[in-house]
Formats: structure tokens, sequence, C-alpha cells
């Protein structure tokens, strides 16, 4: 089986900007929390292959949140009722992925009580990674209404004052004297930075060993990026690993095989990751979208083309899944290419993913019977925005492809 070499650090990097933009006003909360807990760990002595673990828990902790709303409130408010949900979706994510499947207990417990996690048989190791990952979030929140200006270097000693009288009863003790510490400084607070962060992120990654994946683990990576996408509403559930499906049959019906047929699976999966940043109130809205709407719905393309450059930049994984909303004339988007720019690869993930959107029920309108999607690809085909051909190959097995689609 063919092993790919993957720099993990680039992947979770990737990952944590994915994750981000579902702030949208709040980007990089995942990259400071997990640079506060580094420097946490590194102040209590931890090994650094426990350091870099815990830099990469922070990044990827909120993964089971990927609605607009959900993350507002995680970010407004030290406690919230429905934290754990997010905590739920975000181990099972991970334990399903088995490169970070190891991360998976202290997402699981990353908003539990310091108190409520030592009557629970875990590991301490896990208690205190998990409630480290809940010390760092909520610092980042109390902080956040001063990311803006310098008046954070005027604030952190009423900070890290409200920390304390929380030792013990949300954070562990000796979390609370570390942060206590290290936070005393103004250089802690000034390296949250956003231009600091990526330098410092940069120089850890330089000096982290690429791993050795396997094609399965690889789709079990593509798979954890599109579960957090197709979660943002029910209305788009299992739509990616659909389109996913749907494309490799595609491609297999072209001949394609090996490592390129496993690729084309994988950009079927990443090929919607820029609608995390998409507010739930436009995916779920029932009628048509405004200028400013669509605008926003328009540049997902682009955001999940740059998004996995940083992950598969020597593949064609990026353009595949980046190109879907492309067109054979040119009038598509984000780059308007046309037929002479559109691998056949990327002309199967656009048929797939349209088939596929048409087969699922939508906000805005039922399911579309088999007779009318492919009436709408033909349309398509007529005006030269589809490729006739591979509508023509779907075609020829249409009951399958519409079996596919709706699951």
């Amino acid at each position: 089986m063919k092993l790919q070499h993957i720099d993990m650090h680039n992947v979770i990097t990737a990952l944590s900007c994915a994750l981000d933009l579902v702030g949208v006003d709040e980007v990089r909360h995942g990259k400071r929390v997990a640079i506060m807990a580094r420097a946490i760990a590194q102040h209590l002595n931890w090994p650094e292959l426990e350091c870099r673990s815990i830099l990469y828990a922070g990044m990827l902790h909120d993964c089971g949140v990927s609605r607009i709303h959900e993350h507002h409130k995680l970010t407004e408010t030290l406690e919230w009722d429905g934290a754990e949900e997010h905590c739920i979706r975000g181990a099972d994510y991970l334990s399903a992925c088995s490169p970070l499947a190891h991360l998976s207990d202290e997402i699981r417990y990353h908003h539990t009580r310091w108190e409520d996690l030592l009557e629970l048989p875990l590991d301490h190791r896990v208690r205190l990674r998990a409630n480290l990952l809940f010390l760092a979030d909520r610092v980042d929140v109390l902080q956040a209404p001063f990311l803006s200006s310098d008046r954070i270097l005027i604030e952190y000693p009423a900070l890290i004052a409200r920390i304390k009288t929380l030792s013990g009863i949300l954070f562990a003790p000796e979390l609370v004297d570390a942060f206590s510490e290290i936070a005393d400084v103004e250089a802690f607070w000034l390296a949250m930075e956003p231009e600091y962060m990526d330098e410092d992120l940069r120089r850890i990654g330089d000096h982290t060993p690429t791993t050795r994946l396997d094609i399965p683990a690889l789709k079990e990576l593509a798979r954890l990026f599109s579960r957090a996408v197709d979660a943002k509403s029910p209305f788009t559930d299992e739509h990616s690993q659909r389109v996913a499906h749907i494309a490799r049959q595609l491609a297999m019906d072209f001949g394609i095989d090996g490592y390129e047929l496993e690729q084309v699976e994988i950009a079927g999966l990443l090929h919607d990751v820029g609608k995390l940043r998409v507010s739930e109130d436009i995916i779920d809205k029932p009628g048509s979208l405004t200028p400013e709407e669509r605008a926003t719905m328009h540049r997902h393309s682009y955001d999940t083309f740059r998004i996995l450059q940083r992950v598969f930049g020597d593949s064609k994984i990026p353009l595949w899944a980046g190109f879907h909303h492309e067109t054979l004339i040119g009038d598509g988007y984000p780059f308007k290419n046309g037929k002479q720019d559109l691998d056949l690869e990327c002309r199967i993930i656009a048929v797939a993913d349209i088939f596929q959107a048409f087969a699922q029920k939508r906000p805005y309108r039922h399911t579309m019977s088999l007779d009318y999607i492919l009436d709408d690809l033909q349309s398509r085909v007529a005006s030269g925005r589809l490729d006739g051909e591979v509508v023509a190959k779907l075609e020829e097995n249409a009951e399958h492809y519409y079996r596919l689609a709706v699951g």
C-alpha cells in the first residue's frame, strides 16, 4: 500500500485555520489556546513531545464546533450549559481518525471543571491535559475584548487574579500557579499577535518530522474535515461523503485507478471545507440570498482551495476540490477558469456536487426526482457549463448514482 509523507504540523495548522473560520469574529481562537497551553506545559517542564501534543490538541480542541451561533456562545462566557455537546462531537470525530485519535479523550473533557474531573475514572494525564485546554480556552475568552487594542497590557493582572479565584474549582491548582507565573509579563500577551503566532508556529513546524500515512489514514483525515463541514446544517448531513462516493464511482467508470482515484475521493470529501466560514443562517435560509449573502457563499470554494494548498500542496487535490464551481465556459467562481483549465477530475466533482445537492432536501426546496436532476444536468451541458461526457457516464447507471446520492 502506498505511503505518503505528510507534514502533520501543516495538516493540523490547516485544520485549525479551517475551524477558526467558524468564529469569523474570533479568528485564531484555536491557535491562541494552543500557544498558551504549550507555554504552560513548557513552564511545567513537560517533555517536548507532550508540549507539541498539547499544542495540537489546542488547535483542534473545537473541532466539534461548526455552527457560528454555537461558537459565539462558547466565546462569550466562562461556562455554558451546552458546552459539552461539542466536546462529545469533537471526541467522536477524532476517535474515528487514527492519526489523531490519541487526542480524543482530552477533547472530550476540555470543558469539564477540575473538581468534576477528579471524580471521573480518568488517567491523571488525561485530566491534566483536558484541564489545561479548558484553562487556556477560558483565558482566551477573558482576553477577547482586548484583542483589537493594547489594553490587555493594562487588564492582564485582573485577568490573572480572576483565574486564581477559580483554582481547585474550574482549574487544577498546579496549572493555575504555572499560568499565573508565566502570564505576569507583557511578553506572554504580546505573543498572541497574529503575525507572531504564525511565526512561532512555523518555527515549531520546521523542527517537526514528517509522518508516513497510508491511504486509509489520509481519508480518515479528510473525513474529519468533511464531518465538521456537513454538521453545519441538517440539510447538508453527509453531503461531502456522498459527493466523494459519486465522484469515486464516476472516476472508476472513466478508468481512473490507483492513487489518482484515492485523490479524487479525498477531493470530494474536502470540496466544501471553505463553507466553515459561512453562517448557518445563510446555509439554512429558505428564501433567496441577498447579494451580500451570495458573495459570502461564493467565497467558500476559494477558501477550500487555499486551505487544501497547505495540506496537499504537492498534489492536484486543492485544484480538484477548489474548482468545483467553475464551468467549461468560464463563468463560474472563484477563478472563472474555462475548459482548458479544468481536469477531468474537476469536471467529475462538479457533476457529483450538483447531482448530490439536488438529491438532498434543502431549506428552500424538497428532494428532486432523478428525472428532474438529469434534465437539469443536460440543460447545463447544453449551455456549455458541464462536461457532457461526464453527465453521459452518470446517465448510463443513473439509478445507482441516485442511490449513492440519497444514502
